[in-house]
């Protein structure tokens, strides 16, 4: 077999074909599904509900920064997929004492292109992982939307207050709707009210993950800045980075339609 390596620079080395695969990654799960791989999937986390059928059926490990080691370390698998921000250090580490781990590293489509191909390679399903990235890309490059330049602010969790800000996968698709990012320090940086008025964001996007922003949300915000459009947003179809990308431009056109009048 030859030597494989995942988007942190590390080799991994794989004796055979993976045929015992755990994922540790709601978005890569969905696309390791996606390339073919239904018997191989042995386990997932509780928070990988796509595709809702195979979230079913498949046993699960705990959540992805509160994985069950023990109960990994039972199924025995032959490859772990994981990601170096939504998993915990500590624990992979521990898993790499099990058996090989591939990590990812994203934070733009570019990099999300980078791991469909390699995740192709790495369980051979290259011809599938091509037709993907060609569909993908595609669909991107046909996206054309004019930059509004209206300043957003993306909320990812609630008690406390906490953003999406620069150089997150999650910013770079906010740049492909035309928008601007109006906090630009920190990753996700923690803010609150006060920060908020004081950035005085043109819109405000509320996220349907990882905190379950619903429509009863929209007037703790509107309170703050009375001005600003606020909308609740699909979180899957700007921050997951596997073959939920197919549906994102189109998402991203609808709502920058929805954004002209502002």
């Amino acid at each position: 077999m030859p030597v494989f390596y995942d988007q942190l620079g590390r080799d991994v080395n794989l004796s055979s074909t993976p045929k015992r695969i755990i994922s540790v990654v709601p978005s890569q799960t969905e696309l390791l599904f996606y390339l073919g791989l239904n018997s191989e999937i042995i386990g997932i986390t509780k928070y990988c509900v796509h595709p809702a059928d195979k979230f079913m059926t498949t046993q699960k490990i705990g959540g992805t920064k509160q994985l069950d080691t023990a109960k990994i370390k039972a199924l025995q698998p032959d490859l772990i997929v994981a990601n170096k921000e939504e998993n915990e250090r500590c624990q992979i580490e521990e898993l790499m004492t099990l058996c090989p781990v591939w990590i990812s590293d994203i934070s733009n489509l570019t990099g999300a292109i980078d791991m469909i191909e390699r995740v192709g390679e790495l369980v051979e399903k290259v011809a599938e992982a091509t037709t993907l990235v060609n569909g993908i890309t595609k669909r991107f490059n046909n996206l054309t939307i004019q930059q509004s330049g209206l300043r957003v602010a993306y909320f990812i969790w609630r008690k406390p207050y906490m953003v999406a800000g620069k150089n997150t996968f999650i910013d770079n698709m906010l740049q492909k709707c035309g928008l601007v990012n109006a906090f630009e320090t920190g990753r996700y940086p923690e803010i609150d009210a006060g920060s908020l008025v004081k950035a005085n964001p043109d819109v405000i996007f509320l996220s349907s993950e990882p905190y379950p922003f619903k429509e009863k949300h929209i007037g703790e915000f509107k309170g703050l800045l009375p001005t600003a459009v606020v909308k609740i947003v699909d979180g899957e179809l700007f921050s997951w980075y596997g073959s939920r990308l197919l549906y994102a431009p189109g998402f991203f056109k609808k709502l920058s339609m929805e954004l002209k009048s502002v």
